[in-house]
């Protein structure tokens, strides 16, 4: 049986959301919005934002709109396709504690699939934001979403996700977050 996700035990993994190719995504523009909704949301509610940039002098920078949202504390560049092959990321996370991960980036059958792989093989729980992650093709997105879930992580959404956290109306960021979301 699945566990809810909640504040104190999940991070929120942004992955490779870089130059040239986040504009060659599927719906780039719901992907961008979706992505911020997340890491503002998780700003609010006190969750780690882990972001990475793969081979970022190849593919260019985290998009501006994206990056200016982000603390350089869990910035993680990396050539590895996983971003589980970051040491330093590793690390972090098992200091941490949490071990219930929230996955947004690019591209959804590469480089977030090959790192939900392996977050399952250490034991983690892992959500994916159906809505925050994409690829160049469509079809190559729902082929990585369908894997993912097939490998045993959770296939979610940006609400979804967001009121699984807060559990009540009464939460103290329920406004807040709902704000977000409209």
């Amino acid at each position: 049986m699945k566990s809810r996700f909640t504040i104190e035990q999940s991070c929120l993994l942004v992955i490779d959301v870089q130059g040239r190719l986040a504009d060659l995504m599927y719906q780039k523009k719901r992907l961008f919005k979706e992505i911020i909704t997340m890491i503002e949301a998780a700003k609010i509610l006190g969750i780690p934002v882990h972001w990475f940039e793969q081979y970022p002098k190849g593919l260019g920078e985290t998009k501006a709109a994206i990056k200016k949202l982000l603390s350089d504390d869990f910035y993680h560049e990396k050539l590895s396709f996983s971003a589980c092959g970051v040491t330093d990321f590793m690390n972090q996370l098992r200091a941490s504690g949490r071990h219930q991960c929230i996955v947004t980036g690019i591209e959804t059958h590469v480089c977030v699939y090959q790192t939900v792989l392996d977050l399952l093989a250490n034991g983690l729980s892992v959500k994916v934001n159906q809505q925050a992650v994409s690829s160049r093709q469509r079809s190559n997105k729902k082929l990585g979403l369908r894997n993912m879930e097939q490998a045993g992580a959770e296939i979610t959404s940006t609400e979804m996700i967001l009121f699984e956290l807060m559990r009540t109306a009464k939460n103290p960021q329920f406004r807040n977050i709902s704000r977000l979301l409209k």
